[in-house]
């Protein structure tokens, strides 16, 4: 669906008439055995909690209307809503407003699998060398692309899916208001980079990390529409802050488990004291730290 068939009036209309005409234990599409949202391939369906939210407006609505007296105390009730929602979309695990996978299927952790993902790339002067160490040691991963730096360099986008890793979306821009981006904002930029990254490899990506993980209530519906699954992460190095390697390796594997979905950066990832990229430290001894444990890295599928 193009970008311009969006708007929030549109997305709002459809917010209130699903959350008045839906059952409040309905079936939402579940994403790590839990109530996440929307039907993937199908027609949106919302969380409880978002058809919890709309009601409230609602009938915080027609309260007003009929009861001005008690404007003050429904203006509570619907601000504090707000405020929930609002921490829903700032925590990257959340899925409050939506679907969200935070980890492998249970079959992938049955098998002892553990993915390992990498964000903001493409970096011409990093991603290669991460391609170079996954070779060594035989691994395969997720590269979650900037739309406009996948454009900027095709042919790394290009080889990296020529390795067999898989190339997904990570919005076109990455902007920092990605999070408050409304229907069309956010239809427009994700579909550019699933028209760029297609364009680049030949296949469509089927998952999209949000820019640092924060979203907002149109996401879910947007991605439904888009064929896209919202994926996080369950553990995560701060490679983008941290300058030093083994607390960064301490923070993936300490407590690491099956089905577990590691964060790294291949683009914005921390220079060590040397200036090097802290990834390309981290990720020999992530690898061999994992095989430890007896578990397998692969990309999220």
């Amino acid at each position: 669906m193009r970008a311009h068939q969006f708007s929030n009036r549109a997305a709002l209309s459809i917010l209130l008439k699903t959350s008045l005409s839906i059952p409040v234990g309905c079936r939402s599409y579940a994403v790590d055995g839990r109530e996440a949202g929307g039907t993937k391939g199908s027609d949106w369906l919302p969380t409880q909690f978002v058809q919890f939210s709309c009601r409230l407006h609602a009938l915080g609505i027609a309260a007003a209307a009929c009861v001005p007296d008690s404007l003050t105390y429904i203006g509570a009730l619907i601000a504090l809503n707000q405020v929930i929602v609002s921490g829903a979309g700032m925590y990257p695990k959340s899925t409050l407003l939506g679907n969200n996978m935070v980890r492998l299927s249970p079959a992938a952790a049955a098998r002892g699998e553990v993915a390992l993902s990498f964000d903001d790339g493409p970096d011409p002067a990093v991603t290669p060398k991460v391609l170079q160490v996954l070779d060594q040691y035989g691994v395969k991963a997720s590269f979650f692309c900037i739309g406009k730096r996948a454009i900027a360099c095709p042919e790394i986008v290009a080889e990296t899916a020529a390795r067999g890793h898989r190339v997904e979306n990570h919005s076109f821009s990455h902007s920092h208001a990605f999070g408050f981006y409304g229907v069309k904002s956010l239809a427009s930029d994700i579909h550019r980079s699933q028209e760029a990254l297609e364009k680049i490899t030949g296949c469509r990506p089927s998952l999209l990390r949000a820019p640092a993980g924060i979203r907002n209530l149109w996401l879910d519906p947007v991605l439904t529409q888009l064929d896209l699954t919202l994926v996080s992460w369950t553990r995560r190095g701060f490679d983008t802050v941290c300058r030093q390697p083994q607390t960064i390796t301490q923070r993936l594997v300490q407590g690491l488990a099956a089905g577990d979905i590691l964060l790294l950066h291949d683009g914005s990832s921390r220079r060590d004291v040397h200036g090097r990229p802290v990834v390309l430290e981290v990720l020999p001894r992530l690898i061999e730290a994992i095989a430890a444990k007896g578990l397998t890295p692969v990309p999220i599928v």
